[in-house]
């Protein structure tokens, strides 16, 4: 099948390997503009573009796809079908319709819940049990089209958004080739989504990021996951800037962010409710360290503060 595909992150770069290892004919490739990264904030480009530039497929990157412009580009390439996976742009419905099949979605989670941009960390956030892939056809609302396939996977205790991200990442590479066998041969059955369960993963602020000791260490302990590999969930420690990297739930009461003891195997620090066992962080400029090897150059004494607690409105 000739295909448009539109995404950017190493999410959707899974979906393009296996679109192109199942043989279809990918025309033309969308993907957000090359963007500032790392320490040397150099321009880096997208995962999906380097995949692209490596099979020699054609590559665009507007800033806005409201312009006719832009609209001309994907015509001109006959597209039978889009795809998109976590691309970053909205798609106005001329473009959806650019495409006599329509346009399929790799959304990362199980819709109607976590409808938006950050599924993946959202359902961390919730404490939720499961997430999940759906494939959906794409219309003018936000994640809200008719459903072609959906599959779910347990989140466990020891998932972050990191080890998530890439389960969800094949699972959806596996899915989409599935969904477009279905669309060639005819098979494909499209269910609207339930009215009922509407939730959505609104964008992480960089507020949410800041660990807030007053908060219940269960809570604590999932953004800690939610947020890791990236960007890390921050904090201080007498002032200095920290970020908490492992951390798990812990027996312990006193003022929020204190620390009540500090040894080998972690060091505890209070909770609103409850208490956390850190036992990796890292100094601003420093290297991610054990608790073990951060006490070695840092001691840190009963009472030592870290944060503050967030003021209540």
């Amino acid at each position: 099948m000739r295909l448009a595909f539109a995404g950017t992150p190493e999410f959707a770069e899974r979906s393009l390997a296996a679109l192109l290892g199942a043989g279809h004919e990918v025309s033309l490739v969308l993907t957000q503009p090359d963007r500032p990264a790392g320490r040397g904030m150099r321009s880096a480009q997208s995962a999906v573009k380097r995949l692209a530039l490596q099979q020699e497929i054609d590559v665009f990157q507007p800033t806005t796809l409201k312009d006719p412009a832009s609209l001309g580009r994907i015509v001109s390439v006959r597209p039978e079908l889009l795809v998109v996976a976590a691309y970053g742009l909205i798609l106005p419905q001329v473009v959806l319709n650019c495409a006599p099949l329509g346009a399929l979605n790799v959304h990362a989670s199980l819709l109607p819940r976590w409808r938006g941009a950050a599924p993946i960390q959202r359902a961390i956030l919730a404490g939720d049990r499961e997430s999940g892939i759906t494939i959906m056809k794409m219309d003018a609302g936000l994640d809200t089209g008719p459903m072609l396939a959906q599959r779910a996977i347990s989140i466990t205790e020891d998932d972050d958004a990191g080890t998530l991200h890439d389960r969800l990442a094949a699972l959806g590479a596996e899915m989409i080739v599935a969904a477009l066998a279905a669309v060639e041969t005819g098979r494909a059955r499209y269910m609207p989504q339930a009215a009922a369960g509407v939730t959505y993963a609104r964008k992480i602020d960089k507020s949410e990021l800041t660990v807030d000791w007053s908060r219940p260490a269960q809570e604590l302990a999932r953004a800690i996951r939610a947020f890791r590999p990236t960007p890390g969930a921050s904090s201080t420690l007498e002032g200095a800037g920290v970020k908490i990297w492992e951390a798990r739930v812990a027996q312990g009461s006193g003022e929020p962010g204190c620390a009540l003891a500090a040894g080998p195997h972690g060091i505890v620090i209070a909770c609103g409710q409850g208490a956390l066992v850190v036992t990796q962080l890292q100094r601003a400029g420093g290297k991610r360290l054990s608790a073990e090897e951060f006490l070695r150059g840092h001691a840190i004494l009963p009472g030592a503060q870290f944060g503050k607690p967030a003021e209540r409105a």
